[in-house]
């Protein structure tokens, strides 16, 4: 397969590296430090130097493209068969290497865009191309919906592949359009999108499956080993969705006051007690403080951890997201900034700390 098409193996490998080139011609205008990944709520919380940044994720994305080829042609399935899923395979480093390069840049040089919303219409866009490829794709070990139940039959193959070909164009329509949605919000379509996309299809080919038994179709045999891995696949699949559900979207963060100290209890992250004597001003805020996550949990529910910005520097948040009201604590030097569910609770949490340090 790679002697076959290796002009556009050589051409996909050097679309990958166009980033490269770009920042190369743009090296002398780069900051020192370039934000390089980026959380849920479409804040910066990586970064790296020039070079890094410049070589380091498009080498690895060479790498991993190589590394799908390889596998790909190694399986015998594969030989002889439909270009258009591989070539698929092919182009999406490479689209995926370009979107980003364009993305991190353009910030870089002080261009706002919507890092978020761009890369879930890229992912949207891409599960549409690959959904329309699937029902194309005939049964092998490397491309497809590799369930235990597809390869009992070429029937349930193809079945459950225009069946999943419909519902990934769907969903990547979905996505696409979610990608309009605030910040946060946008990223929790997504994932639970693809986390359906992924269940869906594989309980339609059990399903599928359990319809050819009953019907008394010849089936190759499903090893009981393989049948309980793809059972607790579908069980993994679910509890992930509802994992993924209750941390973006759930969650509270609760202080309490006692006599020499109060405590902030936050879901999903460490709690925080503070002593009042430690506390060396209290201030009361309309609207967000603003800042980019370093360290903690970042969902549209909750920001906790540690966050950075141009007046304060590093400092410790617990707050709920984009909060209507915070609370600006000095502790030991240190800036801590808390927030009720609203600006009524967030008041009430400024006059007891008053009351209590006063």
């Amino acid at each position: 397969m790679i002697r076959k098409h290796k002009t556009e193996l050589i051409v996909s490998s050097l679309v990958i590296l166009i980033p490269v080139l770009v920042g190369l011609i743009l090296w002398n205008r780069l900051p020192e430090t370039i934000a390089t990944h980026w959380g849920f709520d479409g804040q910066p919380d990586g970064y790296g130097s020039i070079p890094f940044a410049v070589f380091v994720p498009y080498l690895c994305l060479l790498a991993g493209h190589w590394l799908c080829i390889l596998v790909t042609a190694k399986d015998p399935k594969n030989q002889n068969r439909n270009w258009k899923p591989i070539r698929l395979v092919l182009w999406i480093m490479p689209v995926l290497s370009n979107v980003c390069g364009a993305i991190m840049y353009s910030l870089a040089l002080g261009v706002q865009v919507s890092v978020s919303g761009i890369m879930i219409a890229a992912l949207g866009l891409m599960f549409v191309a690959i959904g329309n490829y699937l029902p194309k794709c005939r049964q092998n070990y490397t491309i497809g919906i590799k369930v235990p139940w597809t390869y009992t039959s070429e029937e349930n193959w193809n079945a459950t592949h225009r069946f999943g070909g419909r519902v990934w164009i769907v969903g990547g329509a979905v996505m696409m359009l979610a990608a309009f949605l605030p910040a946060g919000w946008n990223a929790g379509v997504m994932i639970a999108s693809a986390v359906v996309l992924s269940v869906v299809p594989t309980v339609y080919s059990y399903c599928y499956y359990r319809k050819q038994v009953q019907r008394g179709d010849e089936l190759k045999p499903v090893p009981s080993a393989h049948t309980r891995l793809g059972k607790v696949g579908i069980a993994v699949g679910v509890l992930t969705l509802a994992f993924v559900l209750v941390t973006l979207f759930a969650g509270s963060v609760e202080t309490t006051f006692s006599d020499d100290s109060f405590t902030i209890k936050a879901s999903f992250y460490d709690d925080l007690t503070v002593a009042y004597d430690r506390v060396e001003s209290v201030e009361y805020r309309d609207g967000n403080v603003p800042g980019r996550r370093v360290f903690g949990v970042g969902s549209f529910r909750l920001l906790l951890g540690t966050f950075e910005n141009e007046e304060f520097g590093n400092y410790t948040r617990y707050t709920y997201y984009n909060p209507e009201a915070c609370v600006v604590l000095k502790v030991n030097g240190k800036t801590l900034v808390l927030s009720g569910r609203d600006a009524a609770e967030t008041q009430s949490i400024y006059q007891q700390l008053l009351d209590k340090t006063q």
